[in-house]
């Protein structure tokens, strides 16, 4: 089967949350046939919930429809770099691939800072893309703090 890239159905996820007031950011799980199973954006303000992060909402989702706590040969799409609370959320439900638009500088959990798929104790390690939409994602970000910021 040929790649197919998710990230705009992502990104689609992540307009719609920066829409509700909410850091935008959008994640999608497809299943290993190719269909998407879950889709969520940030809702951290909206649930009163530091967790409810896209990744987090997603992983829960499809969690929820597969009937299973993992979520093994499954795709991860998220725009922006999961920080260590997601990153270990992906790795416990045995997520086979993650692809990332926009690097975290601040607060990843992948590529920058903790790196948890680095660690050994981390008990899987997805295979991870990174860049695919990293320049529409980092757009989103930077007008969405910057109309927020003095």
């Amino acid at each position: 089967m040929a790649f197919r890239s998710w990230m705009n159905q992502a990104l689609d996820e992540a307009r719609a949350a920066g829409e509700r007031g909410e850091v935008p950011v959008g994640a999608v799980i497809v299943s290993p046939r190719g269909q998407v199973i879950a889709a969520a954006g940030n809702r951290t303000r909206e649930l009163n919930d530091p967790t409810a992060h896209a990744e987090m909402l997603a992983i829960r989702a499809a969690c929820a429809a597969t009937g299973s706590e993992r979520l093994t040969d499954h795709a991860l799409y998220v725009t922006l770099e999961p920080c260590a609370m997601c990153a270990g959320a992906i790795a416990a439900a045995r997520i086979a691939r993650l692809y990332y638009a926009a690097a975290d500088p601040k607060s990843g959990g992948v590529a920058q800072g903790p790196r948890v798929f680095s660690h050994p104790q981390t008990h899987h390690r997805p295979e991870i893309f990174d860049g695919i939409g990293a320049a529409e994602a980092e757009a989103l970000l930077r007008h969405f703090f910057r109309d927020r910021r003095p």
